[in-house]
């Protein structure tokens, strides 16, 4: 009866010791998506707030992004970074039918798909986040 018992609650120990959570794979993944020129370009007037880098351990998703001060409005920094996303390589994302999906781009990044999108500026900051996971999840 122990050895049953023991299988039942040391395999799902010995998985969340070794192969639960984020490791080395993703920290390249963060690496590269932290290369792209894009989170380096700001509007006139937007000052940096912040910046960071994660990895979610339950699925495993990592996220490179910088805040920004910026008091402009959100169509001048749509149009900012439509065109800092381009000239860095990223494509507009598209739906199924299509269409565009504001404020989201695509690019290939360390062997998967990678979204950049743009939140704000909501209450005077600016969120320029790039995300990716393994799985090919669709962010934006």
């Amino acid at each position: 009866m122990a050895a049953p018992g023991l299988l039942l609650l040391g395999l799902p120990a010995l998985y969340f010791l070794t192969a639960y959570g984020c490791g080395e794979e993703e920290d390249r993944l963060a690496e590269v998506m932290a290369g792209s020129a894009v989170l380096d370009a700001a509007p006139e007037g937007a000052r940096e707030e912040d910046r960071y880098r994660e990895c979610d351990d339950d699925d495993r998703f990592v996220a490179v992004g910088r805040v920004y001060r910026y008091r402009g409005d959100e169509g001048s920094a749509q149009a900012f970074f439509r065109e800092a996303a381009r000239a860095d390589g990223w494509r507009p994302r598209t739906t199924a039918d299509g269409e565009t999906v504001p404020g989201c781009f695509t690019a290939s990044m360390g062997g998967t798909t990678a979204y950049l999108y743009l939140e704000g500026p909501d209450g005077g900051l600016l969120h320029v986040e790039v995300v990716a996971d393994r799985a090919g999840t669709r962010w934006c």
